[in-house]
C-alpha cells in the first residue's frame, strides 16, 4: 500500500486528491511542519527537500507533486488518469502536467514578491502570460484536455485554486470560475479537501 506524506493547508493537496482519485487504498502519513516533523532523519529519507508532499511505494520513494501525479498516474492506469504512451492527447497531457509546477507556481512567486524579472530570462515567462495562456486552453473545456478529465486537471486545478480561490493572490476569470467550479464538484476534490482542511 502507498503511503503518502502530507500536512493539511499545503501543496499536499495535489496528491491527496490524487490518490482519492484513483480510488485505491492508501495509507496518509502526517507530517506537522509546524513541529518540525519534516527535518526528521525518517522523513529525510523519503524526501531529503524536507518537503510534502511525498510518496512511499514500497522502496521507491518521490517527491514533488506533479512527479507524484505521474507516476500514480501510470502505476494504476485502471484510474484512467493518463492517456497512455502513443495516444494522440499524451503530448498536451504531459505539457499541462508540468505547466502546473513549471509555469504557475512561478508565475504565482512573482506576483505575491512583486518580483520584476526579464520575461526572456524567466522560465515561465511573465505572470500575466501564463494565466493568459491558461486562460485560453480552459475556454473550451470542460477539462485541459477536453473532454477527458486526467491528473493533468489534478495539478492544474490544484494549483489554480489555491491562487484564485484559496490566497486570491490572482484574480478570477470566467474560464477559472468554470473550471474550478467543475473540479470542485467531484467527489474526490471534496473528500481531498475535506482531508486537507484537517
Amino acid at each position: 500500500m502507498m503511503k503518502l506524506y502530507w500536512s493539511p493547508r499545503t501543496r499536499s493537496f495535489t496528491a491527496l486528491w490524487l490518490m482519492e482519485e484513483t480510488g485505491v487504498p492508501y495509507e496518509r502519513v502526517l507530517i506537522d511542519i509546524h513541529k518540525g516533523s519534516q527535518r526528521t532523519l525518517e522523513f529525510l529519507a523519503v524526501n531529503p527537500m524536507g518537503k510534502v508532499p511525498a510518496l512511499a511505494d514500497g522502496d521507491s520513494t518521490l517527491a514533488e507533486a506533479a512527479a507524484i501525479c505521474a507516476y500514480v498516474a501510470e502505476r494504476y492506469p485502471e484510474a484512467g488518469l493518463a492517456p497512455p504512451l502513443g495516444d494522440e492527447h499524451r503530448a498536451k497531457y504531459l505539457y499541462w502536467l508540468f505547466f502546473a509546477p513549471g509555469c504557475i507556481e512561478p508565475a504565482i512567486a512573482q506576483i505575491a514578491t512583486k518580483m520584476e524579472l526579464n520575461p526572456v530570462a524567466a522560465g515561465w515567462g511573465d505572470a500575466q502570460r501564463v494565466f493568459d495562456v491558461l486562460e485560453a486552453a480552459l475556454e473550451e473545456g470542460p477539462w485541459i484536455l477536453g473532454e477527458k478529465f486526467s491528473a493533468a486537471d489534478i495539478a492544474i486545478g490544484s494549483g489554480l485554486n489555491f491562487a484564485v480561490r484559496s490566497f486570491k493572490m490572482v484574480p478570477s476569470r470566467p474560464a477559472f470560475d468554470r473550471y474550478l467550479d467543475r473540479c470542485a464538484a467531484r467527489p474526490a476534490f471534496e473528500r481531498a479537501q475535506a482531508l486537507a482542511m484537517g
